[in-house]
């Protein structure tokens, strides 16, 4: 077995040992991966300025799980209930295309998504936190929530990522996906890693 192959292994190990089994099936059919912004891409908080700015902390490390799961040929989208040019700018550096803001009724975008891209329910991957995300989780073939989400929200999800909104959640989510596929261990080796 190559190198690389190996790094597999031991990733696919790791997550196991994090994730419950029977959930590599779903992630392994995902084939675009949908995420809410505030308290998923976040953690959940507003700064308002008094002249009308909006500030908002994102984790570079998120941000570099959703730019592999691009990488290795997953599309990657946003349904969020607010508008921010904040989160319009953060998904342009991102290179995310599907950015879907102002949505009050999540369904419909998902369903807007789904005719643009002809994908079924099933290859779809969704990670929201709050009640607004609930619809969606319900419907997608993979349902993921931070730790720190509603606990009505979590009850639809089929795993509860043990990291919070805006702390590691998006990355552990993607690596989840991408180690389903067999993919993860070839994004570490574009950076040169897990080559023994």
């Amino acid at each position: 077995m190559n190198g690389v192959m190996d790094v597999h292994e031991r990733l696919l190990d790791t997550l196991a040992a994090a994730a419950p089994p029977e959930i590599f099936p779903r992630a392994a059919a995902v084939r675009m991966f949908l995420f809410d912004v505030d308290g998923t891409l976040t953690d959940g908080r507003l700064f308002l300025g008094d002249n009308g700015a909006e500030f908002k902390c994102f984790d570079a490390r998120d941000g570099q799980g959703v730019v592999m799961l691009m990488a290795a040929g997953i599309e990657v989208g946003i349904i969020t209930g607010r508008r921010s040019q904040v989160v319009a700018e953060r998904m342009s550096a991102l290179g995310i295309r599907h950015i879907y803001q102002g949505q009050s009724d999540k369904r419909e975008a998902l369903a807007r998504i789904r005719a643009a891209t002809g994908l079924p329910d099933s290859a779809f991957a969704y990670m929201g936190d709050d009640l607004p995300d609930a619809p969606v989780l319900a419907r997608v073939g993979l349902a993921l929530t931070p730790a720190d989400a509603h606990p009505q929200v979590q009850r639809l999800a089929h795993w509860v990522i043990p990291h919070g909104g805006g702390a590691g959640a998006a990355r552990a989510a993607a690596e989840l996906v991408l180690a389903a596929q067999g993919l993860l261990a070839t994004q570490h080796a574009r950076f040169g890693l897990g080559q023994d």
